[in-house]
């Protein structure tokens, strides 16, 4: 198997309301193969999937999770999973987290230094999936938003 993600999925529980979030709230644009029940974004080299959560659960042949408190309500429960959006400075994670508070999201950790010498901080989609806001001095961003580690 190659070292490589091709498409990550997220289940959510209203793929409408999840739509608005990313779309309306954060700008986002859906690919053409989306419809009613499924939404596709291109994310640099990667796509990034919206999907209703309890035909994901079934997809992967588990039963569906238990209803969760909404990003206004307080945290979901963690999910083992956080996305990344790095960004070239510490000023724009500040930014995007209040963008995406101000979308409908849930600011989870205010931006802040960390002790490997970045700048970081993390919000929730209305579906509870984490989202870190990330500088870091040691990773090459490139213009196009492609992360590449160092050698």
């Amino acid at each position: 198997m190659e070292q490589r993600v091709s498409l990550i999925t997220l289940g959510v529980r209203d793929v409408a309301r999840a739509r608005r979030f990313y779309e309306q709230g954060l700008g986002w644009r859906a690919s053409g193969p989306s419809n009613a029940d499924v939404a596709f974004y291109q994310a640099g080299g990667l796509i990034v999937a919206l999907y209703a959560e309890a035909l994901l659960a079934a997809d992967a042949g588990r039963p569906a999770p238990a209803a969760a408190p909404s990003a206004g309500t307080g945290p979901a429960a963690f999910r083992g999973v956080t996305l990344a959006h790095n960004v070239p400075n510490p000023q724009l994670v500040d930014a995007l987290l209040h963008e995406a508070e101000r979308a409908g999201g849930r600011i989870e950790r205010a931006g802040a230094p960390t002790d490997w010498g970045g700048y970081t901080g993390t919000f929730s989609d209305p579906d509870g999936h984490l989202w870190e806001v990330a500088w870091n001095p040691g990773f090459d961003l490139h213009a196009d938003g492609t992360v590449h580690l160092p050698r």
